[in-house]
């Protein structure tokens, strides 16, 4: 997908086209798959694809009796946009509850990317989870393209139309100014665009494609900073995600934010998903790099 496509209105296009994997053979590992990072309006590809491309190519190793219980990844070097990335899985341990996958992202022979994923089959157990917060519903939060219109500009139609999801911030958004205040925390509603496939694999892989748009704002808002603040840079370096019970992310989902801390250029920042019942659904933590040039 390019600038061009994105004028034709919002689609889930971008996600799905992104988690497209091939398999080819490997050449480090045990398994190996290909996929592309697609279009974005800066010179570096959107950390969520890499991510969960990565989580894509881990899932196709594993029976169909376990599913994704956590993720972590660190990433080394930017990525290029359209330049496939070659994953390479290795099949660390497959137990009776458990399997263990090593997963590495290779562009243009250059390690990008390396990560973990756990697998689990389902068992019963003692529970807990927080409580959702208590927040406006999606129906009365103006969409990006809402919040946008009259904004000119390839960012502007990206965060429109671009990201495969309809994001409604709380108390807004940081686009090119920020609304609702500097604080350490925010929300954020998100459905994806379209209606997807019934796979509970490819719902997974979404929510860690979607997860990485956002999570480093509560760490931006804090600094009173934006996405247009003249000088920024920034960079996802480390990210750990676990999924604790499935959800749809074509029906709308809570992701609550914060910041854990800002130093040294690197913010940390922790964010839940929550069904629109109240259901802990999914749980992230990001360190990114935030330097002012």
């Amino acid at each position: 997908m390019t600038g061009e496509r994105l004028r034709s209105g919002p689609t889930s296009e971008m996600l799905l086209d992104a988690l497209e994997l091939a398999e080819v053979d490997p050449l480090l590992l045990d398994r190996a798959y290909t996929a592309v990072p697609q279009y974005v309006p800066w010179p570096k590809a959107y950390g969520g694809d890499t991510v969960a491309q990565a989580a894509a190519a881990a899932m196709r190793t594993v029976g169909e009796d376990r599913s994704l219980h956590s993720l972590h990844g660190s990433f080394l070097r930017p990525v290029e946009v359209g330049v496939p990335v070659r994953y390479e899985v290795e099949l660390l341990r497959d137990g009776r509850g458990f399997s263990t996958r090593s997963v590495r992202g290779i562009q243009t022979e250059q390690c990008v990317f390396v990560g973990t994923a756990s697998f689990q089959v389902p068992e019963e157990g003692p529970g807990y989870a927080p409580e959702m917060p208590r927040v406006p519903g999606p129906e009365e939060l103006p969409s990006a393209a809402e919040r946008l219109a009259g904004v000119e500009g390839a960012a502007a139609a990206y965060w429109s139309s671009g990201r495969s999801f309809d994001h409604r911030h709380l108390p807004g958004p940081l686009y090119i100014r920020i609304e609702g205040g500097v604080q350490p925390h925010q929300a954020v509603w998100i459905r994806a665009f379209e209606a997807l496939p019934d796979e509970p694999r490819l719902h997974q892989a979404a929510l860690a494609y979607v997860c990485d748009y956002t999570i480093l704002e509560p760490s931006l808002r804090a600094l009173g900073l934006h996405w247009s603040s003249p000088g920024l840079m920034t960079a996802s370096l480390d990210h750990g995600m676990w999924f604790h019970r499935a959800a749809r992310v074509d029906d709308w989902l809570l992701y609550a934010q914060e910041s854990a801390g800002v130093q040294s250029a690197r913010g940390l920042s922790i964010g839940r998903f929550f069904s629109r019942g109240g259901e802990l659904v999914a749980t992230v933590a990001q360190e990114g790099l935030l330097r002012l040039r």
